[in-house]
């Protein structure tokens, strides 16, 4: 994957594995649990960062883990608008109880449960990070990630043109190969855009001139990539 901004060789910071982690919890709406040999889905989180509920204490050496239940939390990221592969990432939260387990649904009046924490997976197309406790508890979630799916789809359905015109700012030019042009993914960084070829896409990232340090100040980020893709002297050449 490439990076390009205004200027076109400016490259964008990413997500760290940890915060790409909270931001998926702190947006989840639905995830599988699975302990004690029971799987489960929860699917009323609502949005509600499932951490608030779990409780994640480190491993303690010689604790007896192997005497606890083990438990296993999963996530799926789905991209909010209809791309190709439309599964971005996927969170795994391994550990043992500490304490039985109670649900953890936002509708759900139970007791927290705790958790022995073992490690954080985060699964992308570019492979798998691990994370551990410490990194998790200091990372916290993008300011745009309970915002994100909304202002996505609000983006394509109402301001497709402003989508192709992010398009000047891709570097090289897309082909007439490319066939259409989505937004992925958006973070205080910068937008994600997935371009679909006939076979295959491929996904450019464009970042913004600045990070965002809270949701209000996504309009004036987004707005100055707009007026930096109208000042390319070049046209788009995607087909319509």
């Amino acid at each position: 994957m490439r990076l390009f901004g205004d200027p076109a060789t400016s490259a964008a910071a990413l997500p760290t594995a940890a915060e790409r982690i909270r931001s998926i919890l702190a947006a989840a709406h639905s995830m599988t649990v699975i302990t004690d040999g029971m799987r489960s889905e929860v699917r009323h989180l609502d949005g509600g960062d499932p951490m608030g509920r779990l409780h994640l204490h480190p491993a303690e050496p010689g604790g007896h883990a192997e005497h606890r239940p083990a438990i296993r939390l999963e996530f799926t990221d789905v991209a909010p608008t209809p791309v190709r592969d439309r599964v971005r990432a996927r969170v795994t939260v391994l550990g043992r109880l500490l304490t039985p387990y109670s649900d953890l649904s936002a509708e759900s009046g139970a007791e927290s449960t705790c958790m022995e924490f073992e490690r954080a997976e985060l699964e992308t197309a570019e492979g798998i990070a691990y994370v551990g406790l410490e990194e998790l508890d200091e990372a916290g979630p993008d300011p745009l990630a309970a915002y994100e799916a909304g202002m996505l789809t609000h983006l394509l359905d109402d301001h497709h043109d402003l989508v192709t015109l992010l398009l000047r700012l891709v570097q090289p030019q897309p082909t007439a190969a490319v066939v259409r042009a989505l937004p992925l993914a958006m973070d205080r960084y910068g937008i994600t855009l997935r371009l679909e070829e006939r076979r295959g896409h491929r996904d450019v990232r464009l970042p913004f001139p600045s990070p965002l340090d809270d949701v209000e100040q996504s309009g004036a980020q987004i707005q100055a990539l707009f007026s930096a893709a109208r000042r390319r002297s070049h046209r788009n050449t995607l087909p319509a």
